[in-house]
């Protein structure tokens, strides 16, 4: 199989149950970051933005405004990002969904397409998304957002949802990698702000390079597609999707690790965190450039490691609301995280991306040190979570925001997508949050 019969040829009967099955979990995840995230300023900036700048008709994701489906795609994209809760693929260090759902919601909706068809886009996505991810990875040099490859992954979902034939569709996703936003995603590391991972800006530039194409636009061949072979010889043989891995916790994928190590021995042990005088973490190297140990807005909150190790050993774990502005300032959070001693060692850095390995040690008042081991993020690919465990955390980020019997009734659509229309689902999610 192609990519042009990936994107073109790929049904639902085509999928092995649990492709079909994770498929929906992917999308009921990103759903409940979405909610979780709309109450974040950058959120609510970025649909003033689209709804003023991006005029259109199509509805807008939790809003009454609208705008074009490339704004629409932006503001959710950017929505979801707000909140650094969503599904990751360690091989790219970076997310598929926070911009693949954003485009294809948009595009779906003016299509008028049905549920199946939806969730076949959603599923193809995916696939798509997580070669083509890697192929950019070993073709450039630098460490590029998610928006960048990401852009050519809503490229490629928007030309299947909207029919392009196959010299449109290969210029759709030449436009999007051209345009897509080369941003170095360790500027955002070592600055954390609202730029965040990219993925608005590249759902916004494949949304609009498969409408460019649509009208005869033309674009350079696609060198993560055309030019990179191996990452697209197992296509329909090995489904990637089942190699995404969902946080716990809303706050950057490489600060989950050191959480876990804190959690275990607290748990362990039946710590307080005023029993304990500092924690240790030995990682890798990216995970010690998550650096802000004393955060003054929710994006440096959710891109450090020393402060969601603070907030999990003081509070049991980590919620939107640990990490939002206004926050941020209790002390003895901020004891634990000033005082967080980090080294980075050869045999973490060995096992990044594909492992992200951490171990924690608490030293206590009285001067006992507890060693830990190297421990990895829970539910990861290896040790992905429950039904139970995913669904549990769609309905702590969403039943807040968007009340419990909405969030059940988007739970409820989703699962029933395949044999309904889309309208189901859209008509709860274009719906104003109160």
């Amino acid at each position: 199989m192609t990519p042009l019969e990936l994107i073109h040829g790929l049904r639902w009967a085509d999928l092995p149950s649990d492709v079909k099955h994770r498929t929906e979990m992917c999308l009921l995840d990103v759903i409940g970051v979405a909610a979780g995230g709309h109450g974040i300023k950058l959120s609510g900036i970025i649909r003033d933005h689209a709804a003023e700048t991006y005029g259109g008709t199509a509805p807008m994701l939790f809003e009454t405004r609208t705008a074009s489906p490339a704004g629409v795609a932006l503001a959710a994209g950017m929505g979801i990002d707000a909140l650094d809760g969503h599904d990751s693929y360690y091989p790219a260090k970076g997310h598929i969904g926070c911009s693949l759902f954003p485009a294809t919601l948009a595009l779906a909706h003016q299509a008028g397409t049905s549920g199946q068809e939806y969730m076949t886009t959603i599923a193809m996505g995916y696939e798509f998304g997580s070669r083509a991810s890697e192929a950019q990875h070993a073709t450039v040099a630098d460490y590029h957002t998610s928006g960048s490859w990401g852009a050519v992954t809503c490229a490629a979902a928007g030309a299947r949802l909207m029919r392009l034939d196959p010299e449109q569709t290969r210029h759709a996703l030449g436009i999007a990698e051209y345009h897509g936003p080369r941003s170095q995603m360790m500027r955002c590391i070592d600055y954390p702000t609202m730029l965040k991972d990219g993925s608005g800006w590249g759902a916004m530039t494949g949304v609009s390079a498969v409408q460019l194409a649509a009208r005869g636009f033309t674009g350079a061949p696609a060198i993560t597609v055309e030019d990179a072979p191996q990452y697209w010889d197992d296509l329909g043989a090995r489904w990637l999707i089942m190699n995404q891995c969902f946080k716990e916790f809303p706050v950057c994928h490489w600060a989950l690790a050191p959480v876990q190590g804190v959690l275990a021995l607290a748990r362990a042990h039946n710590l307080a965190s005023d029993q304990v005088d500092h924690i240790e973490v030995e990682t890798f190297h990216n995970s010690v450039c998550l650096a802000t140990s004393r955060p003054t807005t929710t994006e440096e909150a959710q891109y450090s490691t020393s402060f969601p190790c603070a907030v999990a050993l003081a509070r049991g774990g980590i919620t939107p609301d640990d990490v939002a502005d206004g926050s941020l300032d209790d002390p003895e959070i901020l004891r634990l995280s000033t005082g967080l001693i980090m080294t980075e060692t050869d045999y973490a850095n060995d096992n990044f991306p594909a492992k992200r390995f951490a171990k924690v040690a608490l030293v206590l008042k009285d001067g006992t040190r507890l060693q830990g081991e190297y421990l990895t993020p829970r539910w990861d690919f290896t040790n992905p979570p429950t039904d139970a465990e995913l669904r549990g955390k769609y309905h702590a980020l969403a039943d807040p925001v968007l009340g419990v019997a909405r969030a059940n009734a988007i739970e409820s659509a989703l699962s029933n997508l395949p044999d309904t229309g889309l309208a189901p689902l859209t008509d709860l999610l274009f719906q104003p949050i109160n």
